[in-house]
């Protein structure tokens, strides 16, 4: 009789305890939408009971606990913690929103108590949302984002007429430049007037100086991702820029409740307004002066549809074409220069199960050039492309409350680096550069992020590349070590320490010291070696109060088989070639990063500085010895404000000042046959003047909210009128015996104010 009614009391006492218990299922996200993926999530109950785990790859996390009062504290790196205090009697699932850390750059806006972030990550990352930089002074009255990565440290600034940036001391091929995860080659508009992006469809940007991630390479120096709409449309709504020089629109379009795209445009109307600008300063009244013709559009185009709660899809593509006309009757000179960007890319995106997502993307793209110049009887053409087709498959997971993520990809690349034609009459010749390039890149690579303990955490990766060409008959295995070590002391102080390998097979040759997109891509062949580099850098971020914080990076990178092109166009013939005529050298960059800034109140804005040294050493150049590269700007300061005087106005300022870029000057100058004779000492052995130039905005908002906005935007670029030469021309002028040397400086802009209109609705 008493084991029947002991099993009976254990029976009921299980089941008691087993009702007791329950099931809490959580998510954590950023600001984004975005999954976080593992982030620390720990309970504690009313007994001092601690409990822990991390999100999967999906921001999930899962646990069971007994029925009571807890206190759930959610944390990762680069976020501010979450808490929440809460009575559990059932199963429950919860939702977590992470804010960006106090290490991060934010733009704060009264009006509507919307903040806009530009956050600064510790291991030289950094991302922000285009969409809400508008107070940012911008000539066109749209952001624009290589200009706004170049008012952050480590980043020097192009001058007038050039889009690309420099990173710590590397050359501008040597950014890796993406648009959802996909190469782009050809990275501006005519002169860098124009933004690249329209900034309407992109919804992230993320810029890695160390290019830490595995999951990137194939370039020397920095990862620029620019990531468009990730999540399908809930509403219809229209929102765009209508300016004087360009206009632009997107579209967000809901299909079903789970699948929509956007579709985005951009054009110019502004021949009779960005002409003037380009002519010289001779008299244009004259009947004969030149005729300059420009003309731009791009469009984007976003699909997303989730299937089912596993299976997602989507297909993003980027289209741009440029064309830039000259007519010169006074030369007899006609010139038609055309560029163009095609990315196309369809992901497929797999929950294998909570803890493992699979991804896989096919990508397409395509970058050309095509200048052709006819003066009377002569005909000359240049042109040149690279077009990449590939596919990359990811795997995100987790082992032991470690993140993973591990992949594969593979690249064809086609490139035609310089096709060169002359007709005289009948007589065609084409240069030896019309030669077509097939490469093969296959790569994989892996991640982990271990945490250690509360105070040390790392950033582990590895990435394996094969390359050849020419048939096979040029190889590269190369092994690429990514590394970087955090260390929190205190929630309010963080130190860093870092060493990332890269190498990149495809280089780009810059034929022009302007935006003129004249510049083409070369392989890793035969005479052409790949390049190497060795990045070393280490930081720290503090934050003294809610509305100050500083950060400090040094950095070191030194480089391996850099080339050197010393012509311009003009040295295309039938007697040349790119292997003769490349230099093969080794550079070196180092130099330190500050950067302070003010978060909270009506006044925001930061400080970014950046001392600096970059040296290149070729045998070819320079009696083989060492030299400052054309880009070794020693100083970089830039300054960013805007202030907030109510909810209808605020104001926004941006303050440059850059030393000025290296150039080659003779020194003296001698006859030889009553011939004058250059003679040089040094290689870059002059500097031009230093770049200084201030941005100057006022919005006005007739409304805003966060479906509808109405502003209307007053810019002035270059708001002193400060002369910045683009280039210096030497005119010689001889009398007899004597040579007099001056030096004529050439300048693009003067002071340039524009007007928009920013909607929504």
């Amino acid at each position: 009789m008493l084991k029947p009614v002991l099993f009976i009391f254990l029976f009921c006492f299980s089941n008691l305890i087993a009702q007791s218990k329950v099931t809490i299922n959580g998510f954590v996200k950023d600001n984004y939408g975005k999954n976080i993926v593992g982030a620390d999530v720990s309970l504690f109950t009313t007994d001092d009971l601690k409990l822990h785990v991390t999100t999967n790859t999906v921001g999930k996390f899962s646990i069971v606990i007994l029925c009571g009062a807890i206190n759930i504290e959610v944390q990762h790196i680069g976020y501010k913690n979450r808490s929440l205090q809460v009575e559990i009697k059932k199963d429950t699932s919860l939702f977590f929103t992470l804010d960006k850390s106090e290490f991060e750059l934010k733009e704060v806006v009264v009006k509507n108590n919307i903040k806009r972030p530009i956050t600064i990550g510790i291991g030289g990352k950094l991302s922000f949302s285009p969409q809400k930089m508008g107070n940012i002074p911008s000539l066109t009255g749209t952001p624009d984002i290589i200009k706004l990565l170049q008012l952050t440290p480590g980043v020097q600034n192009s001058g007038d007429g050039n889009s690309y940036i420099y990173v710590r001391g590397g050359d501008p091929g040597h950014n890796l430049m993406l648009y959802s995860d996909v190469t782009v080659y050809g990275m501006a508009h005519l002169l860098g007037v124009f933004p690249f992006y329209n900034a309407d469809h992109i919804t992230e940007v993320q810029f890695d100086r160390n290019n830490s991630n595995s999951k990137f390479g194939g370039r020397l120096s920095s990862t620029v991702s620019v990531l468009p709409y990730q999540i399908a449309p809930k509403d219809f709504s229209v929102q765009g820029n209508l300016g004087l020089l360009s206009s632009q629109v997107t579209l967000s379009v809901p299909i079903t409740g789970k699948t929509g795209f956007y579709i985005s445009g951009r054009k110019t109307y502004i021949d009779e307004i960005v002409g003037p600008l380009l002519k010289s300063s001779e008299d244009n009244a004259n009947k004969e002066s030149e005729d300059y013709r420009y003309g731009f559009y791009d469009s984007n185009f976003t699909f997303i549809t989730e299937i089912n709660k596993r299976n997602s899809l989507t297909l993003d593509s980027f289209l741009s074409g440029d064309k830039f006309t000259i007519d010169d009757p006074k030369t007899s000179l006609n010139a038609d220069l055309k560029w163009s960007n095609v990315v196309i890319s369809p992901t497929w995106k797999y929950s294998l199960s909570d803890a493992v997502i699979m991804k896989n993307s096919f990508f397409y793209t395509r970058y050309e050039n095509d200048l052709q110049m006819k003066q009377t009887d002569i005909n000359i053409g240049f042109s040149s492309y690279i077009q990449d087709l590939g596919f990359s498959n990811v795997f995100q997971y987790h082992i032991k409350n470690v993140s993973l993520e591990s992949g594969f990809q593979y690249t064809l690349h086609n490139l035609l680096p310089q096709r060169f034609e002359v007709a005289n009459l009948e007589t065609i010749t084409s240069g030896k550069q019309a030669e077509i390039i097939r490469a093969n890149n296959t790569a994989v690579f892996a991640n982990a992020k271990p945490k250690f303990s509360d105070k040390f955490s790392a950033d582990l990766g590895l990435r394996l590349n094969y390359y050849t060409s020419d048939s096979n008959t040029t190889s590269y295995l190369h092994f690429e070590p990514r590394v970087m070590f955090y260390y929190f002391p205190k929630k309010d102080l963080s130190f860093y320490a870092a060493y990332t390998r890269q190498n990149q097979y495809i280089n780009l040759i810059t034929a022009s010291s302007v935006g003129i997109p004249t510049d083409f891509w070369v392989a890793a062949s035969e005479g052409i070696p790949s390049q190497s580099s060795n990045n070393f850098s280490i930081g720290s971020n503090k934050v003294f109060s809610k509305e100050i914080s500083t950060s400090l990076n040094g950095y070191y990178r030194s480089m391996k088989n850099l080339i050197e092109y010393p012509y311009g166009l003009t040295q295309f013939n039938e007697t040349t070639s790119l292997k003769n005529d490349i230099l093969i050298g080794d550079g070196e960059a180092y130099g330190l990063e500050w950067m302070l800034k003010k978060d909270n109140g009506k006044f925001n804005g930061w400080i970014s500085y950046t001392l600096s040294w970059s040296t290149r050493q070729f045998d070819g150049l320079n009696n083989g010895k060492p030299f400052y590269s054309k880009y070794d700007r020693r100083h970089n300061l830039a300054l960013v404000g805007t202030y907030d005087f109510n909810r209808k106005w605020n104001v926004g300022l941006t303050q440059l000042f850059s030393s000025g870029n290296r150039f080659t000057m003779p020194t003296s100058w001698y006859f030889i046959n009553n011939t004058p004779v250059r003679e040089f000492d040094s290689y870059n052995n002059a500097q031009m003047p230093n770049y200084i130039r201030t941005d100057v905005s006022v919005n006005y908002s007739f409304f805003k909210t966060l479906k509808k906005e109405s502003i209307l935007n007053f810019s002035v670029f270059n708001t002193f009128n400060i002369s910045n030469p683009i280039y210096v021309v030497l005119r010689v002028t001889v009398n007899g015996k004597k040579i007099a040397v001056d030096t004529d400086e050439k300048h693009l802009y003067s002071i340039l104010p524009s007007i928009s209109w920013r909607f929504k609705f």
